[in-house]
């Protein structure tokens, strides 16, 4: 999968002369190529400009009211195009579509999609007519467009422009295979999103979980992935040995998970890119819950032996020696690094029932921050290290947040059964997944950190065990 940032001055040039008079135009040389991307090749800086929008979200509430109008992208003219929408034009309008679903699916505004609006012309990407769009009350604009090469490739062109001000905030260019349009519309989303709220990206990004399919009392579960608002789904694993809590590497290319194959626990590498899959360690012991360290060098997990179920450390390659962390009687289950790597969250029923505790890397100073009543389970850390996202169970089982520490718990979700929390890379939208009382299907939520913005996600079949892997490069 290859996706390529279209430098600033080739994003300009690839415009019509027309396009290029605007009312703040920003100075360009010819382009002569696009550069590629790479895992830390940053975006094009923002230009400095006076009434810009800097800074995070606190107060949400005005944010929900800022209308953004999202029409549906242009293009220098219609060609065919081995994308699923078949032309250039038609996937203008799709393209705008995912902006549009991205932006109002996260809670934080009030956008207008392309079926509701008029089409911008291709010289007027560049040159919005501002008062045509003020009338219609928004007031910020997405444009784009999509022009297709003699290679075959795509180039995809964002704008986001403050109509009040009469001005351009930020944008962005990328150079796609036709089957990776969707990713630059979610670069898209990210640009305006990261530009409105000062929040880092998280629409590029992918979701691993467990596809379960069958009769309650005898569940077919798979491993799967999708991007991050369902689509480009595929199935992994095929079911014929069960699959369990898969996490994304940190550098996005491998997925661990558990697997019970022939009535035994065993913990896979799988690797994206060319299938195959390592195997870290296999005991006849219950074995469960792998996490990657945040280097990727190592692998926690737990396993009970001989009734007592400690917290261990292997190497991701396989074939090392497990290192354990922890040693007190009863059961530890490991949760999740602190994203510097230098602790773990994990839970522990020592104290007489199931708790939360911190503990140093090497398994040293371990200490209960879970006194609020209930017990603590499934803890992960977020990407931020100043929340930690649980399973609190009282009664019901729902989703909270707490600081490191243990205090400012609160929780996000008021189901019957929410568990598992997982973090969107950027640290404000948690994913968990429900259980239907009766019938027991499973599926995956999302919910902000107001817990006022809640949204199912579709799966084409049960989903549990979610885990949101980091932003694409």
């Amino acid at each position: 999968m290859t996706i390529r940032l279209l430098p600033l001055f080739l994003l300009f040039a690839a415009l019509p002369a027309a396009a290029a008079v605007q009312q703040t135009p920003p100075a360009a040389d010819p382009p002569t190529a696009a550069a590629p991307v790479g895992a830390a090749q940053a975006q094009p800086e923002p230009q400095a400009e006076e009434g810009g929008l800097t800074g995070s979200v606190t107060d949400e509430s005005a944010w929900q009211d800022l209308g953004i109008a999202i029409p549906a992208f242009a293009t220098d003219r219609d060609q065919p195009t081995a994308a699923s929408a078949g032309s250039t034009a038609a996937l203008g309008v799709e393209l705008a579509r995912v902006v549009y679903n991205d932006l109002r699916n996260n809670g934080l505004f009030r956008p207008v999609g392309p079926d509701a609006l008029p089409r911008p012309t291709f010289p007027e990407i560049s040159a919005p007519i501002y008062d045509m769009w003020r009338g219609r009350s928004a007031e910020m604009l997405v444009q784009g467009y999509v022009r297709g090469g003699a290679d075959g490739m795509l180039t995809v062109g964002c704008y986001l422009y403050d109509v009040q001000l009469q001005q351009q905030l930020e944008r962005g260019g990328w150079v796609v295979a036709p089957a990776d349009w969707r990713r630059a519309a979610h670069k898209c989303a990210d640009l305006v999103y990261s530009r409105l709220s000062g929040e880092d990206p998280f629409f590029d990004s992918k979701i691993a979980y467990i596809a379960e399919t069958g009769p309650k009392d005898n569940r077919v579960k798979r491993l799967a992935i999708m991007d991050s608002d369902g689509a480009n789904h595929r199935f992994i694993t095929n079911g014929q040995s069960m699959a369990l809590t898969p996490r994304y590497s940190p550098d996005y290319s491998k997925i661990v998970y558990l697997s019970y194959q022939n009535g035994y626990p065993r913990i896979f590498v799988y690797e994206i890119g060319s299938g195959r899959q390592t195997l870290v360690t296999e005991s006849r012991n219950p074995t469960f819950a792998p996490r990657w360290s945040p280097d990727g060098r190592s692998i926690m997990y737990s396993m009970a032996v001989a009734g007592n179920t400690d917290i261990y450390r292997v190497p991701a390659g396989g074939g090392g020696t497990p290192v354990r962390l922890t040693d007190s009687p009863g059961l530890d289950v490991g949760g999740s690094y602190s994203p510097d790597g230098s602790r773990i969250v994990f839970e522990s029923d020592r104290s007489g029932s199931q708790q939360c505790y911190v503990m140093d890397a090497d398994g040293s100073n371990q200490r209960r921050i879970s006194f609020f009543g209930g017990r603590c389970a499934t803890p992960e850390w977020s990407p931020r290290g100043d929340q930690i996202a649980f399973t609190h169970i009282a009664g019901d089982l729902r989703v909270a947040v707490m600081t490191p520490s243990g205090g400012g718990m609160r929780h996000l979700t008021n189901g019957w059964q929410d568990e598992a929390p997982t973090w969107a890379p950027n640290g404000r939208i948690v994913q968990f997944f429900r259980t239907e009382r009766g019938s027991g299907e499973a599926s995956i939520w999302q919910v902000d950190l107001t817990g006022r913005n809640e949204r199912r996600l579709a799966t084409p079949v049960g989903a549990s065990d979610p885990a949101w892997g980091p932003v694409l490069p």
